[in-house]
């Protein structure tokens, strides 16, 4: 089949969005305007969009075709945008249909009575076992909260003071007995 003047001047104003994770392609659709969570905060991309890589977090992404606007979750990831192609590469994907929230609930609340029982002051080679579990943790309790906002019932903000950005939680003692030592003089 033959492309048309008018089917190339279509094509230049979508863009093609794909979410594929180990299972397969997830989605795939022609969209007008497509806005995704990275690391740095979310982007957004059009049509004619100038190559962009970046390290996709776990959230909710949000594409629009003419007036009407669908929203997926997604998990941690990476994205590569183009003028006419956004692809994005994930472990985790779901459509709010697919959600069911009691489900999703109770294991949000198990993940987080688990995180809560993680002992960080364990000695040094159990310290490092431990915050990676917790991490781990903390990981998959972001996509439960990332589920349920989907759903429109997002959780209770949480506050982790030592995640991913955060300073270590050596680091934060370190600094206390250097304040502490400071003030004794």
């Amino acid at each position: 089949m033959a492309t048309t003047a008018t089917d190339t001047a279509i094509r230049a104003d979508k863009i093609l969005l794909e979410i594929v994770t180990p299972k397969g392609t997830a989605l795939s659709v022609s969209v007008d305007e497509v806005t995704a969570p990275s690391v740095n905060g979310e982007f957004g991309v059009l049509p004619g969009h100038l190559p962009l890589l970046a390290a996709v977090r776990t959230g909710i992404v949000t594409y629009r075709t003419g007036s009407d606007t669908k929203k997926c979750a997604v998990g941690a990831g990476f994205a590569e945008a183009g003028a006419n192609k956004l692809l994005i590469l994930t472990d985790e994907f779901v459509e709010r249909p697919s959600i069911d929230p009691v489900v999703v609930r109770k294991e949000l609340s198990e993940v987080q009575d688990q995180i809560a029982k993680t002992d960080l002051s364990a000695p040094n080679a159990e310290e490092e076992e431990l915050a990676e579990k917790r991490r781990v943790m903390i990981q998959r309790e972001n996509w439960l909260a990332a589920q349920l906002e989907l759903y429109g019932d997002p959780p209770p903000a949480t506050m982790r003071p030592f995640e991913e950005f955060g300073p270590t939680p050596m680091a934060a003692d370190e600094d206390d007995a250097q304040q502490t030592e400071g003030t004794e003089s």
